[in-house]
């Protein structure tokens, strides 16, 4: 039984109130996911009873740190930097949400699991699989509650929160097909999870009605997509008349070597990017991209790891996609 400096327990207030012990933790530390009438209903109780909440004494007890910590799984490169929407949108609603439940947020990297404020956490928040899924493998090691950003994969027991792949990839395919393309190029490197999930959308839509080509370079960034495509099409010709790239700086690095050859977007040959981030509206010609939905999946990340830590039954969950068509 877990007392406040007044000696009156949790469990005692949850009862006065009529709700659950974690709803009273929850408002007492001004979750979102109680609702604002509900808050101040429990704050005004837990006030009348003289309910002091030792915020460090509590911490102990419960052996919680109110920490969380953010593993951003994205290797250091100045051509693919970390202020971009990705990661940043997602860690925006990560922090949004963690920090109104009154937690904390360690921003952190894989090469420093074995610092102090990410082993005194109290879960951790994985953005992006990494090849082979070896990131996830290497943070399960840890034995905390864990969230990751990705797609989900037979047989895995981790929670996982993301867009939907498969969808992204098949409505890539879609428009490359309403425009009648037949020689199409997959541009991903399929070692990730989520690309290999939108290349699987991608072909499933396209077969029977266009064949399609792999390419996968080993970065998301512009120069490895100009590089890829400079290179097939030095050893092909232009025999392809579309191109779906699993991230935008790809799409754009790939119409750099496009237009270096000769052809021209979209006459010659359509492209569609992914994340629909802001330079892809700006890009000339406009990028058509597939959008995902970043700042929501952070907000939902956070809601799975708060679940998780307060012991409640969570499940994985995919966030829908949108196709943004412009000009490519």
């Amino acid at each position: 039984m877990r007392k406040s400096d007044s000696g009156l327990t949790m469990e005692d207030l949850a009862r006065l109130a009529g709700v659950s012990k974690i709803t009273v933790s929850r408002a007492l530390r001004d979750s979102p996911l109680v609702t604002p009438e509900k808050r101040t209903k429990i704050r005004q109780i837990a006030q009348e009873q003289g309910y002091l909440l030792n915020v460090s004494a509590r911490n102990l007890r419960m052996r919680r740190s109110y920490s969380v910590a953010v593993v951003v799984e994205m290797a250091p490169d100045k051509n693919r930097p970390m202020s971009g929407p990705y990661p940043l949108e997602l860690l925006g609603g990560i922090t949004q949400e963690l920090t109104a439940a009154g937690y904390s947020v360690v921003l952190t990297s894989k090469q420093l699991m074995n610092t102090a404020p990410v082993q005194g956490a109290d879960g951790l928040i994985l953005l992006g699989q990494g090849s082979h899924n070896e990131a996830v493998h290497f943070l399960q090691k840890a034995g905390l509650p864990l969230v990751v950003w990705g797609a989900q994969e037979a047989g895995s027991d981790y929670i996982v929160v993301g867009s939907d792949n498969r969808n992204g990839g098949a409505s890539a395919a879609g428009r490359l097909l309403e425009q009648g393309r037949k020689q199409v190029i997959f541009l991903g490197d399929v070692d990730h999870a989520e690309m290999r999930e939108r290349c699987a959308g991608f072909i499933d839509a396209a077969h029977g009605q266009a064949k399609v080509h792999i390419v996968r370079p080993k970065a998301f960034t512009f120069e490895a997509g100009f590089d890829s495509v400079m290179a097939l099409l030095n050893k092909n010709g232009a025999i392809y008349d579309g191109l779906f790239a699993v991230s935008d700086l790809l799409a754009m690095g790939a119409i750099r070597a496009l237009t270096e050859k000769g052809l021209r977007v979209p006459e010659d040959i359509s492209v569609i990017g992914y994340d629909n981030t802001p330079s892809a509206a700006s890009f000339m010609p406009p990028l058509s991209s597939v959008h995902q939905y970043l700042h929501d999946g952070g907000v939902l990340l956070a809601r799975k790891m708060l679940g998780l830590i307060d012991g409640e039954k969570v499940t994985s969950e995919m966030l829908p996609t949108t196709l943004m068509v412009r000009q490519t």
